[in-house]
């Protein structure tokens, strides 16, 4: 684990200090709740092979000690993260609207994060403890209870599918600890995952020189630009590019879906979130465009402007001579 003490040393700036022990606690927090799900899954393991050895699927001595010590664990390591939340929380501006609604999401994502989901996976582990356990029920109840406990688990496992994506949706980690392009591609890959549909991606990997909030806007438009695609196209593939082009870097999402037709869109469900699309990009001084055919899928694209540097005049050759020979 890191020594965010010897790192804060190195300078003596307060700001300095306070963010390199927040960097170092986020890292150690993160590495900390790997490593209680590493014990938790070989624990797992453990007993279902030690279960299968015994008569009547009983867990024997040393198993429920490890089963006590990996419940110990998991408190622990909530409690860890509930006290670091604040701190890990705390790189957020709030001077600003757009730094106050991210501040918002970041005290959602934590509560979300140490709250529900934590329950439901906790509750998961319990009902495949219980699956374990049920061989020591008499045979005419225990297929009823396997099948009860089944159906409970299958409950739990959508319920946490959905709150896991309600969290990366909250905040993207990857943004910062990644860039702009690594990020889009794992939301991408989670999203294709989730949701069924095949996902196509061309993306530069160049730093895009754009500001924190600046990149923020154009992944919350890319979420949504998928997020429409889910729930309104129909589709069966998406294509996402993310490049430089001339003097603007530009987001181009489209599908094969089943299209609108933009004279009569104002109606129809999907269009709030092209709404709000909209007004990202507009809050970042870019531009949205939307294509869109009956029949024919539609094209989401962000353009966002790049300003030139200007650089200062330097005087002509004969000019500097001119100077400097007076």
């Amino acid at each position: 684990m890191s020594d965010p003490v010897r790192v804060a040393r190195a300078s003596d700036d307060l700001d300095e200090q306070f963010d390199a022990i927040v960097d170092a606690l986020r890292r150690d927090v993160r590495t900390l709740r790997q490593q209680v799900e590493k014990y938790g899954r070989t624990y797992q393991k453990h007993a279902e092979d030690r279960s299968r050895e015994t008569t009547h699927g009983e867990l024997d001595e040393e198993t429920q000690r490890d089963y006590r010590r990996l419940k110990q664990l998991q408190l622990v390591i909530q409690h860890i993260e509930s006290s670091a939340a604040y701190l890990l929380g705390s790189g957020i501006d709030p001077s600003s609207d757009s730094g106050s609604l991210e501040a918002e999401r970041e005290r959602l994502y934590r509560d979300v994060h140490d709250g529900p989901a934590q329950v439901l996976a906790n509750a998961i582990f319990e009902v495949e403890y219980l699956e374990r356990i049920t061989e020591r029920a008499p045979a005419e109840v225990r297929q009823t209870l396997k099948t009860e406990l089944a159906n409970l688990k299958g409950q739990f496992r959508g319920s946490l599918d959905s709150v896991r994506a309600m969290i990366y949706d909250l905040r993207p980690p990857e943004l910062t600890e990644l860039g702009l392009a690594e990020a889009i591609r794992n939301y991408a890959s989670e999203w294709e995952a989730r949701c069924g549909i095949k996902v196509g991606s061309q993306l530069d990997l160049k730093d895009t020189g754009l500001s924190p909030m600046e990149e923020l806007a154009v992944y919350r438009v890319m979420q949504e630009a998928l997020q429409n695609v889910h729930k309104h196209a129909h589709a069966s593939t998406v294509g996402l590019a993310w490049s430089r082009a001339n003097e603007s870097w530009v987001l181009h999402v489209t599908d094969d879906g089943m299209g609108f037709d933009l004279v009569t869109a104002v109606p129809l469900p999907g269009v709030v979130g092209l709404l709000s699309m909209r007004e990202r990009a507009e809050l970042i001084g870019g531009s949205l465009q939307i294509q869109s055919t009956p029949g024919k899928g539609t094209a989401v694209t962000l353009l966002l402007p790049v300003e030139k540097k200007v650089e200062p005049l330097r005087p002509r050759r004969n000019e500097r001579t001119h100077k400097e020979q007076e």
